[in-house]
């Protein structure tokens, strides 16, 4: 039976966070009502100019430079020939061959293993509009009409293209994770996929393992969320992977990829670039960048995830996996590091933030950014455990009500009587009555049965709800029972 791999390629579609869109002066902001941010010129309306947006040029050539891509001293916006609803003028004023950035690569983690992902190009495009199809599962084909918002029309979008290097769903994953952390770190886009300001379309084909010739391309589409992306792979490569064990010839397509039903379904025939007419853009002179310019944006590139994250290891002594996480956001490690710079041990600080902190922010789908819990919180409730004054499952509560109403640590210590009891005159009570209450593992500890002290030490801490010192509370469980 023929084995295959999987070749996959991720091109990212990156809105820019700029005040105004690509080639006119219209408000680039999400959420307003639809069709509010229009103009004439993203209208596409006869007679029209466009103007470059400098900063927009700025960004993709900071993108550029952190992907390591060479920046080209001349590029050209060509026009995209297409009809469609979304797009007002019938084309898009996009880059075809000569991009900003070409080449590069980014260097991703998975089960510890490093691989080097190349890129393609980095190109500057303007968005198109939006699309809502008035149905249930927002689909074309089982939608009665569609509305369009042309609010998002010109909005300066940056594609992100890699090289076909990825082979698992793992890595398509550890790849879009990492790229959107690199871009939130250069400050170019607030990264939000739920918005639709980070977009991703997968390319995949599957080979017999070994050969270096590609398989049928495949391009997947609707996928908002890097979970959505890892899903959408692995279906796709056991789809296609089944098809070929059939001995059924694959077609290059798109494929909607449906979140709910877990699956992929035709399309379109996927276009080719000579569908498109392209031609270079004639009311738009080419970008052509000096050194200049170039190493000033160079030397404005603020300290990149993979640099962070090498320097939590080194000065603060993270472990890797740990410091991966805390420093792979930009908001994650500046929370970090105010948490330490209020007197919070590393360790214990990145612990709290990866473990329970990251447990209520996913239960109650909130970032951090929106929720009560401040560096503070984190310092406090790291300070008081490490002190003896509450325990770890009183940490615990502490944190979770912190989380639901923002109030203090030591407040709420005190208002949920959480205070550890670390007196041994108190703790010896417990002792007493839990000793009196179990013969039976009491006698099991005494033959000889270690594990039985656990469950004495878990009766007693019941007993105190939580506040007894657990390395005390077994001290002194010990000290009983042996004389």
């Amino acid at each position: 039976m023929t084995e295959y791999e999987a070749v996959i390629g991720l091109e990212c579609h990156v809105e820019l966070s700029t005040r105004t869109k690509m080639f006119c002066a219209c408000p680039n902001e999400f959420g307003a009502e639809p069709n509010t941010h229009v103009c004439p010129v993203c209208l596409g309306h006869p007679g029209t100019l466009p103007v470059p947006n400098r900063q927009a040029i700025e960004h993709t050539m900071k993108i550029a430079l952190a992907l390591d891509s060479a920046v080209a001293p001349r590029s050209l916006f060509h026009r995209k020939n297409y009809f469609y609803p979304d797009m007002p003028k019938n084309y898009q004023i996009s880059q075809y061959d000569l991009p900003i950035g070409a080449g590069g690569h980014l260097d991703i983690e998975v089960n510890g293993d490093s691989r080097r992902i190349g890129m393609n190009r980095v190109h500057l495009e303007e968005d198109t509009g939006k699309t809502v199809h008035a149905s249930t599962t927002g689909r074309i084909a089982d939608s009665d009409y569609a509305l369009e918002d042309y609010n998002r029309a010109g909005v300066p979008l940056v594609e992100v293209v890699s090289e076909p290097d990825m082979r698992s769903p793992e890595e398509a994953r550890a790849y879009l994770t990492e790229l959107r952390s690199l871009l939130e770190s250069l400050g170019v886009s607030d990264v939000r996929m739920e918005e639709g300001s980070l977009r991703c379309d997968a390319n995949i084909s599957m080979r017999p393992a070994g050969a270096k010739e590609y398989g049928t391309k495949v391009e997947i589409k609707n996928m908002n969320s890097i979970r959505s992306v890892e899903r959408a792979v692995r279906y796709e490569i056991e789809r296609q992977t089944e098809a070929l064990g059939r001995g059924e010839e694959l077609v290059q397509e798109t494929r909607h990829w449906d979140e709910n039903k877990g699956l992929t379904s035709s399309l379109r025939s996927k276009e080719y670039a000579f569908d498109y007419r392209y031609f270079p853009e004639p009311d738009l002179p080419p970008v052509e960048p000096d050194e200049e310019w170039v190493e000033k944006l160079r030397a404005e590139l603020p300290e990149l995830p993979a640099a962070r994250k090498h320097r939590f290891v080194d000065e603060y002594g993270l472990d890797p996996a740990i410091a991966r996480i805390v420093g792979g956001s930009g908001e994650l490690a500046a929370f970090f590091e105010e948490t330490v710079s209020l007197g919070a041990d590393t360790r214990s600080a990145a612990n709290w933030m990866v473990g329970d902190l990251a447990a209520l922010l996913r239960e109650n789908d909130t970032e951090l950014r929106a929720s009560k819990v401040t560096p503070q919180h984190i310092a406090d409730i790291a300070k008081l455990v490490a002190d003896g004054s509450i325990s770890t499952a009183g940490a615990k509560a502490v944190l979770a009500e912190a989380f639901a109403s923002g109030a203090a640590a030591e407040d709420v210590v005190k208002e949920k009587g959480l205070a550890q009891i670390s007196d041994e005159s108190a703790l010896l009570a417990f002792v007493d009555e839990v000793i009196a209450e179990n013969p039976g593992p009491v006698e099991q500890f005494r033959g000889g049965k270690e594990g039985a002290i656990g469950f004495l030490v878990g009766q007693l801490m019941k007993k105190s709800k939580g506040a007894a010192n657990p390395q005390e509370a077994q001290r002194l469980l010990r000290q009983r029972l042996s004389s």
